[in-house]
């Protein structure tokens, strides 16, 4: 599959026009190690190294979706287990605007994705455990943990702005929460596998 095809695909599947852009503008081949750029735009995940993968295209479309990003919000962006970057880099592509912020446990991958966003002034990664979230620059519009974790971090409610989405994967679901003052709104969607979220 080659990324016109990926694109196609994508279409067909329903996702919106901003998503679309996003996935054209954006090379996934940048993202993963030299031996698997020829299966860049398989709709498949790739191993990046450290038992760690860039997860299939269809699955961070999905999951992006439930982020519901617009571009003409400023927004305060987490991502939870950003490994090569390559979320990081489409949702920017989503909302030019916003403040991004990456959270991995895995030092190489953080100089590896810092290295590929340099030229991103607006996006920050930072190495540590983000079973924690990032009490730094709390509270968030927008968390989403992209790696596998057995429930949603507590402290994630309490980092998370008025109004906010989590979008997260919880063992083979993903989860969109919608927090609206003392509510909590939860939809899971079964049927996903990724790799599990590295913790201290």
């Amino acid at each position: 599959m080659n990324k016109l095809q990926l694109i196609k695909s994508l279409k067909n599947q329903g996702f919106s026009e901003k998503i679309l852009k996003a996935f054209r503008k954006v090379k996934r081949e940048d993202f993963v190690p030299m031996e698997f750029k020829e299966s860049a735009y398989e709709d498949i995940p790739l191993p990046i190294g450290l038992v760690q993968t860039i997860s299939q295209p269809y699955t961070i479309a999905f999951m992006l979706n439930l982020l519901e990003l617009e571009n003409k919000e400023k927004l305060k962006i987490l991502e939870i287990g950003s490994g090569s970057g390559y979320v990081l880099a489409l949702i920017n592509e989503i909302s030019k605007d916003s403040k991004i912020y990456g959270v991995e446990r895995l030092e190489s991958l953080v100089k590896q994705s810092e290295n590929r966003l340099r030229s991103k002034k607006n996006i920050r990664i930072i190495f540590g455990d983000g079973s924690k979230g990032l009490k730094e620059y709390v509270p968030y519009d927008r968390i989403l943990i992209s790696a596998s974790c057995e429930k949603i971090p507590e402290c994630l409610y309490s980092q998370l702005n008025e109004k906010g989405i989590i979008v997260a994967s919880v063992k083979n679901s993903i989860y969109q929460i919608k927090k609206t003052g003392l509510r909590i709104e939860k939809k899971e969607f079964p049927g996903f596998v990724f790799v599990p979220l590295v913790e201290d």
